[in-house]
């Protein structure tokens, strides 16, 4: 895994950074076309009232709500002659394809309730597995460096992988999603490519697993702390606090527009969903190598808020800017973007440095997870604000028009989709941008942790060594 140690932190392979990236190209594209095709597959192919899926995303959110620390907590406790981490992200794989494809088989000619019911249950079953896989392998990126280079270069890899995966995401579903014909073709040929999906993505995070390697010393030399004081510790971070209130705006944005880009492809352009992809992904793609260069010159955090702010200018601006303008705003969202998805995890796993520091445990999953429990029900708000904003503008489904797209929407439709891929999410990071002015770790405060936690880590690994000789 290391080539070297040095005064910034564990210094990591190229191959360890590369198949790093490769769980993300793999995870990203399941839950891209999750995110992506979800809300239209239930609502506009298959006919499922705005009510129902309010009530699915709601039981959603509170399975969110449990799950993810409970499943941080477990990881952060494992002891197995494989890690804390690899175990899990290995043998989970599997059944989050499995999962994944069945929320695609829904029949389509039952009832409300029997469709409402299979969408709950598949969601649940695809959530756990989710939780599970993105848990584990965002805890990897703190715990196998301290250097915010080496860190870097990770979530580069990640991201840009991630990119990879999620612009799949959108095009595979596009290639396969009922457009015009017989329905019941178009649903067969959509749900034999979720399980052509599955099956590859969770060949490429079993493939993760046997060329990453995790450092063990923080299973073996550290002292567990009990659930109840991991959650003291973690929910009295200052500095967590104010990450995670930014992070819960920055899953809303990515949330509502990944929900909404075909219904302004379909609607508002009326162009295929990949050419708007295209705008948002290529300024996102070239410039997600270039965010080092920010960071060396302003910091994380400065970086970070820059980036939002220009995200968030862009977003807001497809809510006024004439069709023809929309891919400009989409454009400036990608380039913010391309620093938000590389520089907010780095934030992450400052503050748990600053943790180790306070309580003396390497924390990874606590903190994911409990980022979790914040922010992943704001995925669920998402999914059910929506359909009620659709909805109350006037929205004419393709189920209540025969089966047949309706392109002629009224005016004040086509605005609350303006307003959901962009309008509310484009609010939202800005927000968020000024939520980070009160994000105490910069500067002299920042180095100092740094400082402390090379000098605590150096400790572990020598007790490591004594302790299995």
């Amino acid at each position: 895994m290391t080539s070297q140690s040095s005064a910034q932190g564990v210094q990591l392979k190229f191959s360890t950074k590369l198949f790093y990236g490769l769980a993300s190209l793999g995870a990203s594209t399941i839950s891209g076309i999750y995110a992506a095709l979800l809300p239209i597959f239930y609502q506009d192919y298959l006919g499922v009232s705005a009510r129902w899926i309010g009530i699915a995303s709601l039981v959603y959110a509170i399975w969110n709500a449990i799950n993810d620390p409970l499943f941080g907590h477990i990881t952060d406790k494992t002891h197995s002659r494989l890690g804390r981490r690899i175990p899990y992200l290995r043998f989970t794989a599997p059944f989050l394809g499995l999962t994944f494809v069945l929320v695609w088989l829904a029949p389509p000619d039952a009832s409300q309730i029997t469709k409402f019911i299979w969408m709950l249950v598949t969601m649940l079953l695809y959530d756990t597995c989710y939780t599970i896989i993105g848990l584990v392998h965002g805890a990897l990126m703190p715990e196998i460096s301290e250097s915010d280079l080496e860190r870097t270069q990770l979530t580069i890899s990640s991201t840009l992988f991630g990119l990879v995966g999620t612009l799949l995401g959108f095009v595979i579903p596009d290639f396969f999603r009922p457009k015009a014909g017989s329905m019941d073709t178009s649903l067969l040929s959509l749900q034999l490519s979720m399980v052509a999906v599955g099956v590859i993505g969770a060949f490429l995070i079993i493939l993760t697993t046997l060329k990453v390697k995790e450092r063990k010393e923080f299973a073996i030399v550290d002292t567990p702390l009990s659930l109840v004081q991991s959650l003291k510790y973690t929910l009295t971070s200052k500095s967590f606090l104010y990450f995670v209130a930014m992070n819960f705006m920055g899953t809303l944005m990515l949330s509502m527009s990944t929900g909404a880009i075909f219904y302004l492809a379909d609607y508002v352009t009326k162009s295929s969903a990949i050419v708007l992809m295209a705008y948002l992904f290529i300024p996102l793609a070239v410039c997600v190598p270039l965010t080092h260069l920010a960071v060396k010159h302003l910091g994380v955090v400065l970086s970070q808020q820059i980036y939002l702010v220009i995200s968030g200018l862009g977003l807001c601006g497809m809510a006024v800017f004439p069709v023809l303008l929309i891919p400009l705003g989409i454009a400036l969202a990608g380039f913010g973007l391309s620093g938000t998805q590389t520089l907010t995890y780095l934030l992450l796993g400052q503050v748990i440095d600053e943790d180790e520091v306070r309580t003396g445990v390497r924390r990874e999953g606590a903190y994911y997870g409990a980022n979790a429990l914040l922010t992943k029900p704001v995925q669920s708000i998402a999914i059910a604000l929506m359909p009620f904003v659709l909805e109350r503008s006037g929205f004419i489904t393709r189920e209540s028009n025969n089966g047949q797209i309706f392109l002629n929407q009224p005016s004040s439709a086509l605005f609350g989709i303006r307003a959901i891929v962009g309008l509310i999410p484009g609010i939202a990071l800005l927000i968020g941008a000024i939520i980070l002015v009160w994000y105490p770790l910069k500067g002299k405060y920042l180095a100092e942790v740094k400082q402390k936690i090379l000098q605590m880590h150096a400790e572990k690994h020598a007790r490591y060594e004594e302790m299995t000789r």
